[in-house]
């Protein structure tokens, strides 16, 4: 799978943009807060209908005009599709090879990507909700019915939250929380299973992979520190009825999972070096290039938004030697890591101001 091309019009600082892809390494470079990031932001809303920065749909229209146009063609196998987002102030249509598609649900699959930027390097040291995040993001790209699980668990967590704030002023509503358990439960359930079969596989992969990044010196331990089990559940949400209703919040179930990782026994959170925070990520992030390739048998598109200048040189090497075979877009302030490292370069562009050229070396 490769994106072929993507068009831009009114988004971000891009007026009106088209650029074609190499199927291998493609370079964008330039200074800061000259756009390099928006288009990868670009690429990522045609793939998944939303911005990895959590931006408003409104707040990615360029400054001064009133709606944005993307179009990104992706190519898979003998297959092309066309994916068209039009984002206005108020309202966002998607369409696919231009049928309208009312769910975004109906995006599942076709483009499938990492996205890896400086602030997942602080993974390890950040709290549960950015790890979470991290699962959420890789299973919603996989499997439809986890996406649908997770979204239905939590609009059932919202309302009976709201529910509970509810009952402080009305408590006669008390006796319609069971309804809200029940549903708030049989999805949980799901969840937590789809996340610990996933983090099962997953850690298999990431800790082969640490292990070749520290030359067999570090054995890491990923495990799931799931809230609740499946089999718990539902008597922990009932034993802490009394906590909510206080709280007027849920207190237990997978919204508070987490991951525990380990480095020959020591807890990375805690203890670990930055170094060794880093390549925790980078072993994480890596894991899931490799995840989608045996599960799905398929090469997800790899973006990487000025990661290496985080990262120390050896990690970089690491980073640049695991980029074989799949195609990658890479925002950079200069083109100096590349050429020291005899990087394979197959297209560079020269970003300046929202205007994108290639450039020849």
């Amino acid at each position: 799978m490769i994106i072929k091309s993507i068009e831009l019009k009114d988004f971000r600082n891009y007026k009106d943009l088209f650029i074609g892809f190499d199927p291998g390494t493609n370079i964008l470079y330039g200074d800061n807060a000259q756009g390099k990031t928006n288009l990868l932001e670009a690429i990522y809303l045609t793939g998944t209908s939303k911005s990895y920065k959590g931006a408003r749909d409104r707040e990615m229209i360029r400054f001064g005009a009133e709606e944005a146009h993307l179009k990104t063609i992706v190519e898979k196998g003998d297959n092309e599709f066309r994916i068209d987002v039009h984002l206005k102030k108020n309202n966002k249509g998607i369409a696919i090879n231009f049928v309208p598609i009312k769910k975004t649900g109906d995006m599942f699959g076709i483009l499938r990507m990492i996205f890896f930027s400086p602030e997942d390097l602080n993974i390890i040291k950040n709290g549960p909700q950015e790890r979470r995040k991290f699962i959420d993001n890789e299973l919603c790209q996989l499997d439809r019915v986890y996406l649908s699980n997770l979204k239905n668990y939590y609009k059932i967590l919202d309302q009976r939250n709201r529910l509970l704030k509810d009952i402080y002023l009305n408590p006669d509503l008390k006796d319609t929380l069971s309804v809200w358990d029940e549903q708030l439960i049989s999805y949980g359930v799901k969840v937590i299973k789809t996340r610990r079969n996933f983090i099962k596989d997953l850690s298999e992969i990431a800790e082969e992979i640490h292990s070749s990044l520290t030359k067999g010196e570090e054995k890491m331990e990923i495990n799931y520190d799931c809230d609740s089990t499946e089999e718990n559940f539902s008597t922990r949400l009932l034993m802490n009825e009394d906590r909510d209703l206080k709280l007027e919040n849920t207190s237990v179930g997978p919204h508070r999972d987490d991951l525990s990782i380990k480095i020959n026994g020591i807890d990375m959170r805690k203890f670990g070096s930055q170094g060794q925070q880093r390549t925790c990520a980078l072993s994480l992030k890596l894991s899931e290039i490799k995840f989608m390739e045996i599960n799905i048998h398929e090469k997800p598109v790899l973006l990487l938004d000025d990661v290496l200048s985080e990262l120390d040189k050896n990690r970089q090497y690491d980073l640049l030697d695991s980029l074989s075979d799949i195609q990658t877009i890479i925002t950079c302030t200069g083109l100096e890591d590349f050429v020291e490292n005899r990087f394979e370069l197959n297209k560079i562009f020269h970003v300046v101001n929202g205007t994108i050229s290639d450039y020849e070396l």
